[in-house]
């Protein structure tokens, strides 16, 4: 009962604060959605599935330059251009997910594999003309047009932002009590054991790289209408990678709240210690790197698992 009242107030805060808050401070909770939102798409497919990605970039950023590229050469809506790139995320993952489990890949493999076809994205990215090559692309944004995804400030984009993320839990939620969310808890733990029980296994890995794929490409398009500005080192490098699964990690991957509560920890942590080592490149990147080493060597169930023992503990008092 506490926590569904506190749950409540929360989402109340979370709706009728914003327009009250200072530009820096909105614009720090539009990061920590941001970052929650492409933390639940990699959920999907790293906590339910099991299948670390560290190559998530590939559909963001295919995502990113499909909705784009179809504003800027044939005045499409991005509206309609992120679904568009999220099909097209979806096919590509499917293309790269099938040629992983086909063979077998499995942890730290299939794990390479996906960085891999990242790089490979963001060489061609970066070598490719007619994606406006290492100089990137800039979305027009001289007015302010909702209907083509362009608001003169902020607070629309924050809303875009929650309601994203409120579609992606509410489908997080529903996908882990149905029979997708069973078979794919089963392909997590056992995936032999889960082949002997009638579980098709690789089907099963393929819907949840097809979701996680689709909602990180929309996660894209976002990221491109809100910052007017995509190139292939920010679109596919690995930064969009660690920042989408860091949060689902350090909250608690595999539950429907962890990649939420991931990010509200460590988004208000990146800013401050770009602040504090401001000058130093890459500085912040280190940090997430041995924040990752730390939760998997002492915290490997995260946040939430963290609040699960302590209260079957305090149940078991």
């Amino acid at each position: 009962m506490i926590a569904r009242a506190a749950g409540a107030l929360a989402v109340a805060a979370l709706v009728a604060l914003p327009p009250l808050l200072p530009k820096y401070h909105l614009e720090v909770l539009i990061s920590v959605l941001f970052w929650a939102y492409l933390g639940i798409a990699w959920n999907l497919l790293g906590g339910y599935a099991g299948q670390f990605s560290f190559g998530h970039a590939a559909f963001f950023g295919i995502g990113a330059y499909t909705s784009t590229l179809l504003l800027l050469q044939v005045g499409l809506t991005p509206w309609v251009g992120m679904v568009l790139g999220g099909a097209l995320a979806a096919a590509f993952g499917l293309f790269e997910g099938y040629l992983s489990f086909r063979y077998g890949l499995k942890g730290p493999y299939f794990s390479l594999v996906t960085l891999a076809f990242a790089e490979m994205l963001r060489v061609v990215g970066v070598n490719t003309k007619a994606v406006g090559s290492s100089l990137g692309l800039v979305v027009p944004s001289t007015r302010a047009a909702p209907e083509m995804f362009m608001f003169s400030g902020k607070l629309p984009y924050y809303y875009i932002i929650l309601a994203m993320g409120a579609l992606a839990l509410a489908l997080t939620w529903k996908i882990g009590r149905s029979r997708l969310g069973f078979s794919l808890a089963a392909v997590r733990e056992n995936e032999d054991a889960a082949e002997t029980a009638g579980v098709d296994a690789l089907a099963t890995k393929l819907r949840a790289m097809a979701l996680s794929s689709f909602l990180t490409a929309l996660g894209g398009t976002f990221y491109a209408q809100y910052f007017a500005y995509i190139d292939p080192t920010i679109s596919f490098g690995p930064g969009v990678s660690i920042g989408a699964l860091l949060p689902a990690i350090v909250g608690g991957a595999g539950t429907v709240l962890g990649p939420v509560l991931g990010s509200f920890v460590l988004t208000p942590l990146s800013e401050l210690t770009r602040y504090v080592l401001r000058g130093r490149a890459g500085a912040d990147i280190m940090l997430y790197g041995a924040i990752l080493v730390l939760v998997i060597s002492f915290l490997p169930q995260g946040i939430v698992g963290l609040v699960r023992e302590r209260r079957a503990r305090a149940g078991r008092r």
